[in-house]
């Protein structure tokens, strides 16, 4: 299953819409910032398809 989420750019505060796969229950990713484009770390928890926590930190 999928799910959305929305997370701060912890470089020029930017919210983003991020598309998760409530499958996997740990997830860590890189992206980039769709303003500024500096990539940062999302850390993802999800549990029986409901993300559970999602947070942004820079790299």
């Amino acid at each position: 299953m999928q799910d959305t989420a929305t997370v701060d750019c912890p470089f020029c505060g930017q919210g983003m819409e991020l598309v998760l796969d409530t499958n996997i229950a740990s997830q860590r990713f890189v992206t980039d910032c769709e303003v500024c484009c500096r990539p940062f770390e999302v850390t993802a928890e999800c549990e029986n398809g409901d993300v559970l926590s999602v947070s942004a930190a820079g790299s």
